[in-house]
């Protein structure tokens, strides 16, 4: 009797996590950031200008900082335990608001994303805090570091609010780049994870922004189902597969035993910063461009881009690419080249892919990307089949 009455007293404070799984909350908590990056997309479709790219990134990165908070609080944190849970919907609803100030960030619902934002913010450096309250070096870090840069970043964020132009989006990048060193002045020694758990989170995030793609197929097309939307979609889902196979076929094995093998503490600590935290950023900016790209081509499949789209399908492309070839370096040190030329090749494109409809450049990337990975699976099949069939049930020491 007194073991059930044990098991059910409520745990009020926060705990640190053991167990590696993602749990069912935290995936629901992720749902939040669909709409994130749906409205990140819109905001750029709406003004195809390269400030409306450069403004619908900038809104990207900022989210995308919040995210990677909650990821790093919840690899430390249990989130099924006490009022860790309560705190989680809360962040959820102030998430969601700001997802919803989106489309306006930087007119007349500056201030209110500013707000929203900060509340998430704020809530994940007090949960942290809690959880620290045995391990002095995770409080230092979030007294010295998270809670500066923080700070810092959503000021900056509402006084952006108050201007326009420039210097609005001058001082929304100051937010943004100053509340991501945070981590590379204070350090990540008093930091702390659970390295398969964080790498599966970062994955299933990745998953999220390539279905935000497909989204933006779905969006893009009009009342009218004809023979070249029907191509377009088929061309669509067959580039989003593209950049789920580039991922998960062989990158998210070798990467996740990377860091569950690291040395626990600074060593861990950086390199999960450094290709989770830093250069999954450049994917996911990446995916969203391209959703754009696809979403203007599906609207016009008979017209031709412009270079405005041209560059964010074509340049989405490459920049996926290139965050491969650098999460790849950090974690190898070795140069992925095929990826790399690839990317370069996608970039030395835009100047040929503005003269043909939007259909046919979306056969070239498509038919590009097809090629990539075909090369490298006949190219590298015994190493591809160790790494799936082998390395992947080794047990981690």
């Amino acid at each position: 009797m007194e073991a059930a009455t044990d098991v059910r007293t409520p745990r009020l404070r926060a705990v640190f996590r053991e167990e590696e799984r993602v749990t069912p909350l935290e995936l629901f908590f992720d749902l939040v950031f669909v709409l994130a990056i749906t409205q990140c997309t819109a905001l750029m479709a709406a003004d195809a200008s390269w400030g409306g790219l450069a403004r619908g990134l900038l809104v990207l990165g900022v989210l995308w900082w919040c995210w990677v908070g909650y990821s790093w609080l919840t690899s430390a944190v249990d989130p099924e335990e006490g009022a860790v849970r309560i705190a989680i919907f809360a962040a959820m609803a102030a998430i969601l608001v700001a997802a919803l100030a989106v489309p306006h960030a930087f007119n007349d619902a500056g201030l209110i994303f500013a707000v929203s934002y900060g509340f998430a913010r704020i809530a994940q450096v007090v949960l942290l805090y809690i959880a620290g309250r045995e391990n002095e070096q995770l409080r230092h870090s979030v007294l010295i570091g998270l809670l500066g840069s923080t700070v810092v970043g959503v000021t900056l964020l509402a006084v952006a609010s108050q201007l326009n132009g420039v210097e609005q989006g001058a001082f929304w990048a100051l937010a943004l780049a100053l509340d991501m060193a945070g981590p590379l002045f204070f350090g990540v020694e008093g930091w702390v994870l659970v390295p398969g758990h964080f790498a599966e989170r970062h994955g299933l995030i990745v998953l999220i922004a390539i279905g935000e793609s497909i989204v933006a197929v779905g969006t893009g097309a009009d009342a009218k189902v004809d023979a070249g939307v029907i191509t377009c979609a088929v061309l669509g889902i067959a580039v989003a597969a593209a950049l789920w196979w580039l991922y998960f076929d062989v990158v998210v094995i070798v990467a996740t035993r990377k860091l569950i093998r690291a040395s626990a503490g600074r060593v861990q600590n950086a390199l999960a910063r450094d290709s989770y935290s830093f250069l999954h950023l450049p994917m996911i900016a990446g995916i969203v461009l391209l959703a754009l790209g696809m979403k203007k081509t599906l609207a016009h499949v008979d017209h031709h881009l412009t270079i405005v789209t041209a560059t964010a399908m074509f340049g989405g492309a490459a920049l996926y690419l290139v965050g491969h070839v650098a999460f790849r370096w950090r974690n190898l040190r070795t140069l992925n080249r095929q990826r790399l030329a690839t990317a370069v090749l996608l970039a030395g494109l835009l100047p040929l892919v503005i003269h043909v409809d939007a259909l046919v450049a979306l056969v070239v990337l498509a038919t590009i990307l097809v090629a990539l990975i075909s090369y490298e699976t006949i190219r590298f099949a015994a190493a591809r089949d160790r790494i799936r069939h082998e390395l992947a049930r080794e047990p981690v020491e």
